[in-house]
């Protein structure tokens, strides 16, 4: 009898190969174990006979569904239901982002080339560490060895991702609300999607953290303490960075995938390990999945369909990654929480898979992570009080929010101004003052060489400051919009990580109808409003956190922008006083 075979990702077949698209969950009839090189011959429901990857199907499966077991919520279904709508964190996606037609284009002035003027850690801490670095080699080639010095990736050898997250990505992270359990589909132009489950916010959402009888097993507890400006998370004494490095192509299953992969080097053990682009996703998703509802976890870089091996989108991406990696690791929950650790700092092959599935089973996650947050010492707080800073942080999030799409969609026009019509003028002046000097020179006149040599080099200066305005938004717009862009994606969190405790505070609201009808008893009331006044705190804790980093990060990229500004201006103005120089004082 043939064996069955349960397909556990997605597989699309690449013409011409004898492969066979399949579909997760789909059952399959193993026809053929020995092809060898990775592969399976299969045959669908359909009688499709055809090869898929043996890291895509689980044999001896042929069905159930994965996943964790359903949570039971009955004791919720008889509760009111939320005034606001449970969180699924559809994250802000940058699929939308006004000015990503410039990130891939080489030729519209883009250049993600983070040493042009600024380190590609130019979101260092605060604390000012600079880690940026080039690789003197050529790091694009498709034979180009492994890292000699890095541990090389989870599941090297054995890989357990889904290799369609790399092969045949979306455009973006186009997210919507899925269906029951909090799913969300990330999908794109390509109709691409992929469900990521939040089963901590099914139905009841923050209910499951003020009505908990035990709190998750676990040791660590995430301190708040009473700074100068409010309720602040405790800091780490040593400031976490990480430098995203030299880029490698690499391929699996005898060259049929290929796929970029990124030295990644924490400043506390300076020891390189390799991570894909899926498995930053895969970090992303646990990050999400366990302090989303506390912190807003901002999206990966976009997915790109085309031009994935291309170097400036390499580059692009890098520079994005590198972004991405500096935030996490100024934050101190997520820089030292174990999922994060393990991610920067995994010794072997063992250590990884140990690690992943620990934190793929952790039951700290979605509104529960508030279970393990400890306001020292800190007294409960007024519902009243707690429902007025979540308005407050609510309104100013929402007006930074216009603000920053504001300063990118005019970042946007002046960029194409700048690389379009604006050096077409100044050269069409240059040319007009060659020309004219050429006429000039055919009269015949002796007495006229110094005025057309004069008129000869201004038009080459406005052809040189034409080269310079086209040059200059990749030496200081670039970084002003990165940061914006950032700031786009992270604000388009808050409504989410908000209204969790909007939610929570509505539940604290009802608490006395609740002891009327038995639903709850009066400790129970009790309990819901210290764990409502924990969650406040939290919220409190961390917009404190993005106020002293939105404080550092414009004030240092505004800085550099206008020191390049001037810069830019300074050489222009030399240049125009070295042409005045050259016309004779009549």
């Amino acid at each position: 009898m043939a064996s069955k075979a349960q397909v556990l990702y997605d597989f699309t077949a690449e013409p011409g190969n004898n492969e066979l698209s399949v579909r997760e969950g789909e059952t399959l009839t193993v026809t053929n174990q020995s092809i060898g090189g990775g592969w399976i011959e299969v045959q669908n429901s359909k009688g499709e006979v055809g090869l898929v990857p043996e890291d895509y199907i689980e044999i001896g499966k042929p069905g159930g569904g994965g996943g964790p077991p359903a949570l039971d919520l009955s004791f919720f279904d008889s509760q009111p239901a939320a005034a606001t709508s449970t969180t699924t964190h559809s994250q802000a996606s940058n699929g939308n982002d006004p000015w990503a037609a410039f990130s891939t284009n080489a030729n519209a002035g883009f250049s993600t080339n983070a040493n042009a003027g600024f380190s590609n850690n130019w979101a260092a801490q605060p604390q000012g560490t600079e880690t940026g670095r080039t690789s003197t080699h050529d790091p694009w080639g498709s034979a180009a060895p492994p890292h000699p010095q890095a541990y090389q990736g989870p599941g090297a050898d054995d890989d357990e991702w889904d290799d369609e997250w790399d092969d045949k990505s979306t455009g973006g992270y186009g997210e919507s609300e899925g269906g029951e359990g909090g799913a969300i589909n990330r999908g794109g132009a390509t109709g691409t999607s992929m469900k990521i489950k939040f089963p901590s916010f099914s139905k009841s959402g923050p209910e499951l953290y003020l009505l908990s009888k035990p709190a998750p097993k676990g040791k660590d507890r995430l301190l708040i303490y009473m700074g100068e400006v409010g309720p602040i998370w405790s800091y780490p004494e040593a400031a976490l960075d990480c430098v995203v490095a030299d880029p490698k192509k690499g391929t699996k299953m005898y060259g049929l995938k290929s796929y970029i992969e990124y030295q990644v080097s924490p400043n506390t053990t300076n020891r390189p390990v390799n991570h894909r682009y899926k498995h930053f996703d895969w970090l992303y998703e646990r990050l999400l999945d366990k302090f989303g509802s506390a912190v807003p976890i901002p999206s990966l870089p976009d997915k790109q369909v085309t031009g994935r091996f291309e170097e400036e989108f390499i580059k692009m991406r890098m520079e994005r990654l590198q972004g991405w990696m500096t935030r996490m690791c100024r934050h101190p929950v997520i820089a030292t929480s174990e999922v994060f650790q393990l991610f920067l700092s995994y010794k072997d092959e063992k250590d990884w898979k140990m690690g992943k599935r620990k934190a793929e089973k952790d039951e700290a996650v979605g509104a529960m992570i508030f279970s393990t947050i400890d306001p020292e010492g800190l007294p409960d707080l007024d519902p009243i009080d707690v429902e007025h800073k979540c308005e407050q942080f609510s309104r100013f999030t929402r007006a930074m929010d216009d603000g920053v799409k504001d300063l990118l969609t005019v970042g946007q026009e002046h960029w194409k101004r700048c690389t379009g019509p604006l050096p077409k003028e100044y050269q069409r002046i240059g040319k007009a003052f060659q020309n004219l000097s050429s006429v000039f020179n055919s009269s015949g006149y002796e007495g006229e060489a110094t005025l057309t040599d004069a008129l000869t080099q201004a038009g080459k200066t406005y052809e040189d400051i034409a080269l310079m305005v086209a040059e200059q938004p990749k030496k200081d717009l670039h970084y002003l919009m990165e940061t914006n862009n950032e700031y786009k994606g992270l604000l388009g969190c808050f409504p989410d990580t908000i209204g969790v405790h909007k939610s929570a505070i509505e539940k604290v609201k009802e608490g006395d109808k609740l002891v009327a009808t038995s639903k709850i008893t009066p400790g129970d009331k009790i309990t819901m409003a210290k764990r409502a006044s924990t969650m406040s705190y939290a919220l409190q804790a961390e917009m404190n956190h993005f106020h002293s980093n939105r404080i550092y990060d414009y004030n240092r990229v505004m800085r550099l922008y206008l020191e390049e500004q001037v810069k830019f201006y300074e050489t222009i103005a030399e240049k125009l006083k070295h042409a005045h120089s050259q016309f004779t004082a009549m």
